[in-house]
């Protein structure tokens, strides 16, 4: 079935449809991950979002119990240039048309991607939609609708659970965390209990914690800050706090850092970052619009890790502060392992 996605500009690139039949409107985002499609999938920082693969092919895999990011994707469709209809892994995973059909996911294939990613570096962030014309009403429609603010509210948590286990006790906000974040804590006998993104002091306080997460997500800090401030207001400087992505961005807010806003969206897993105190490279993956000016920051850092793109710093520590903050995930997924290693540093300063 043909489809269309339908850019706000005017322009529209046609394809075959698969997955769910329904109209579909998001913003365009460049996924520029080789492999972890699933991973990209299910992450809810890309809730609202539609994803423009620029490898290949992608769904020759399929889809696994493992690599779930979370149990219900909050994607608004996927554009790639092929998708593999055979699974070359075990017949017991699921292929990823049927996927998105049981997920109410649209796609489509057979796109010239590569013309559709030089258009979006050149617009930067674009409204789009998946439709079944292209016709002046299409374009009329997603004129006329407004995409939704605050996706950390659509996506956190609405009520605390645990994830237990019998080592130090770590409470976790969730502006839109992923499954894996949850495993690293996991297997480092973390005692986790998830809150909502807009818990209070007190709801915190009442755990007992000896750290707190503050997760990434797909909203922005200014619609966070005012909510968070109060929790930053309690336990900053008293118990370490660690901030991936999104969480990096509302802790550096509140230090009074400039966040610099990227040319492109960061929405991968090849993005080098460099550590200032060993000249190491790591190879990292980022969702994330906004990273901190070096120059603005008026403390002395531990550790702190500059992406090679643009020297804007994605990631900081200071011990004494007992923070610890990176735009970039630690628990990759997709990605390499490189910045694993956050998590040990967080645990440390537990002890």
């Amino acid at each position: 079935m043909k489809r269309y996605l339908i850019l706000e500009d005017g322009s529209s690139f046609s394809g075959e449809g698969i997955g769910s039949t329904i109209i579909s409107t998001g913003e365009l985002a460049i996924q520029t991950g080789n492999f972890g499609y699933q991973e990209s999938l299910t992450d809810p920082t890309n809730a609202g979002k539609i994803l423009v693969f620029t490898t290949p092919m992608i769904g020759n895999t399929g889809i696994n119990a493992i690599d779930y990011e979370s149990i219900d994707p909050t994607v608004k469709g996927i554009i790639a240039s092929d998708i593999a209809w055979n699974i070359s892994d075990s017949e017991n995973f699921q292929d990823l048309e049927s996927f998105l059909k049981e997920k109410k996911i649209p796609a489509i294939f057979n796109v010239d991607t590569r013309a559709l990613v030089h258009r979006l570096m050149e617009e930067g962030t674009i409204k789009a939609s998946i439709m079944d014309t292209d016709d002046a009403h299409a374009f009329d429609q997603i004129k006329a609708l407004v995409l939704p603010k605050n996706k950390s509210m659509a996506v956190s948590t609405k009520n605390a659970y645990a994830a237990p286990n019998m080592g130090k006790t770590v409470a976790v906000l969730d502006l839109g965390l992923k499954h894996s974040m949850l495993r690293e804590l996991s297997l480092r006998q973390a005692n986790v209990t998830v809150l909502p993104y807009n818990a209070k002091p007190s709801d915190i306080e009442n755990l007992r914690p000896d750290g707190i997460i503050i997760s990434n997500g797909p909203g922005k800090p200014e619609e966070l800050k005012n909510t968070l401030k109060p929790v930053f207001d309690y336990f900053y400087g008293k118990l370490p706090i660690l901030g991936i992505g999104l969480g990096f961005l509302v802790l550096s807010d509140y230090l009074n850092f400039e966040l610099v806003k990227l040319p492109q969206e960061f929405d991968g897993i090849n993005y080098p970052v460099i550590e200032q105190n060993s000249n190491r490279i790591w190879q990292t993956s980022m969702d994330i619009d906004q990273l901190v000016l070096p120059d603005s920051m008026q403390m002395n850092m531990n550790q702190e890790f500059f992406d090679l793109h643009t020297d804007l710093l994605a990631g900081f520590c200071n011990e004494k502060e007992k923070i610890i903050a990176t735009a970039f995930n630690p628990e990759g997924a997709p990605g390499s392992l490189d910045a694993n290693s956050i998590f040990d540093k967080f645990m440390d300063m537990m002890k």
